[in-house]
């Protein structure tokens, strides 16, 4: 996953107070993106967008972050216009400190509350995130600019995932009796401790999800957590913060700090006792590089480059508006969202006019509230590394088949969800992430070859195989080297399947959220060992040698009786 300021433990400490240039606010050259005749969709709404959100909405919130009463301030960018959505006071070194040390002291007691009792916290922010979902749908799109259904869609992934570890957690947690060395003399537990304080930093694009759900599993399993969101997305992680707070999570066991990755961020890094982290591979390498010289954990979500195959027998119609959703949701800003399409060769152009359609007639408009198909792109610098992909294709020979160019008449950051063919290995788009509304459009004509072209990449993070014969598609899948595989699908059926893990191969990532692994990671397994009535050491008067035989046989019979 691409984020502008996800660059940890890369700028002096000092740095904290100085303004990034991430979210500059410049629009192309208006003769440089004007809009096609044959776009048909993306006319801007009649109706002005929203830009800033409420001050008192601000002040309100920021009652969960830890700064200083005379912290510098910084302006973050409305992207739907391009002014200001909100200024925010940046948390310093002091702060940082501050929020570690109130999360360790609300750890020690929150830990020590019956699992069960934390449980009921997260159901009932389940609930409140449902009845609340207005004002977090709203400032998810004010800051991020992203169209309504895909706020939608990351506001009840966080109830999803509330409800599974509330439900799943408490079993999950308890203690664990294992067969110990000889059945009945030796008894043994297994008992899952919180690891202490999680550091969280999460990126932009998903301010809900990615700055949520990875904390609701460390709550659980008794851990405070000290949550570094993106500057451009904190309102909304406050928000979301803000209810926790309303569902019964104690005072200060989930401090908020604010400011950019490489100053804030990098403080985190260096203090929590686990780290979540989803952005950049780059970074992550950092990431994990600085938590293995402090010998702590880390799971970390990184790039992707994912792929989508269409086999011969695929449902034309149905592929095609699968493949808009995978390849267009968040206006291309997802990290498991869709860059690389192989079709069969027996059926691209059929495919490949009712998937275009489907393109072309998405809505582009801004503003909140219902209504666009596709939203705007986060930023300036968002916008100016789509748009260098696409050039750099086009320069070196790739066709567009649909779309292409920034639209300045939409939003200062929108660029048109853009369709390439002919893209080779010697352009951006083919092997980099993008991060955009773009995707490369290839042929194949077996499985063989489609698996071999899904797997030439550096990252491994999220595929899909869309077909009319499950089977195949499942051989298919579980060949494609990455961590979710979805069969008739885009990224929902294996995402939202919270009871199973989602994680990257290869350069995609380490460690895993959901299922099982997404909560046991946030805690150290300890175990306790008790030993009865004989000891393991030579017993009645044996000597060393004849306690070997007694053992010997022991082990024997063991295996013939079927002790495991």
């Amino acid at each position: 996953m691409t984020v502008e300021d996800d660059a940890v433990a890369t700028a002096p400490d000092d740095a904290v107070a100085t303004a990034p240039d991430d979210h500059a606010a410049t629009a192309p050259d208006d003769a440089a993106a004007t809009a096609p005749d044959d776009y048909a969709a993306t006319a801007a709404s009649d109706e002005p967008a929203d830009a800033a959100i409420a001050p008192g909405t601000v002040a309100r919130l920021l009652r969960h972050a830890v700064v200083s009463p005379s912290a510098p301030r910084q302006d973050t960018v409305a992207p739907f216009t391009g002014g200001l959505a909100a200024s925010l006071p940046l948390s310093g070194e002091h702060d940082v400190d501050a929020a570690f040390a109130m999360a360790r002291r609300a750890q020690r007691v929150w830990a020590a509350r019956p699992v069960r009792e934390r449980a009921r916290v997260l159901l009932r922010f389940h609930d409140l995130v449902l009845d609340r979902q207005a004002e977090g749908l709203d400032l998810a799109q004010i800051e991020t600019g992203k169209a309504r259904r895909d706020a939608f869609e990351e506001l009840v992934d966080c109830a999803i995932n509330a409800r599974h570890y509330a439900r799943r957690g408490p079993a999950l947690l308890a203690p664990v009796k294992h067969l110990g060395v000889f059945p009945t003399l030796t008894q043994t537990v297994q008992h899952h401790h919180p690891k202490g304080v999680v550091g969280i930093i999460a990126p932009w694009n998903y301010p809900l999800t990615l700055a949520v759900t990875d904390a609701l599993p460390a709550l659980l399993a008794g851990n405070g957590v000290v949550l570094r969101p993106d500057l451009q997305t904190t309102v909304s992680a406050l928000w979301a913060v803000d209810l926790l707070r309303e569902a019964g999570l104690p005072e200060g066991l989930m401090p908020v700090v604010i400011g950019s990755g490489s100053t804030v961020g990098a403080m985190v890094v260096q203090r929590a006792d686990y780290v979540m982290f989803t952005g950049s591979t780059r970074v992550g390498r950092d990431v994990a590089r600085i938590t293995g010289e402090r010998l702590v954990g880390c799971s970390l979500e990184l790039g992707g480059k994912n792929a989508l195959v269409v086999r011969a027998d695929a449902d034309i119609e149905r592929s095609a508006e699968i493949a808009e959703r995978a390849c267009f949701a968040n206006s291309g800003q997802l990290c498991i969202g869709v860059e690389r399409l192989y079709v069969h060769e027996d059926i691209a152009e059929e495919f490949l006019a009712a998937f275009l359609s489907r393109v072309r007639a998405l809505r582009l408009r801004p503003g909140v509230g219902w209504g666009a198909d596709m939203g705007s792109l986060v930023s300036a610098k968002q916008r100016d590394s789509t748009l260098r992909h696409i050039d750099d294709a086009v320069a070196k020979g790739a066709e567009v088949l649909t779309g292409g160019r920034a639209r300045p008449d939409v939003g200062p950051f929108y660029v048109e969800p853009t369709v390439l063919r002919g893209v080779t290995p010697d352009m951006l788009a083919c092997r980099d992430e993008t991060f955009g509304p773009v995707v490369s459009v290839y042929t194949f004509r077996t499985d063989d070859e489609a698996v071999t072209l899904a797997n030439d990449s550096d990252y491994g993070l999220n595929a899909a195989v869309l077909t009319r014969d499950t089977r195949a598609g499942r051989a298919m899948a579980v060949r494609i080297q990455a961590g979710t595989v979805n069969v008739n699908e885009a990224y929902g059926a294996t995402w939202g399947s919270t009871g199973a893990p989602m994680g990257g191969m290869k350069a995609s990532g380490l460690g895993r959220r959901h299922g099982v692994e997404g909560l046991m990671k946030y805690t150290e397994s300890q175990t306790v060992s008790v030993q009865r009535l004989v000891g393991l050491g030579a017993q009645f008067g044996r000597t060393d040698e004849q306690w070997a035989g007694h053992l010997t046989t022991a082990v024997r019979v063991m295996r013939k009786v079927g002790v495991r």
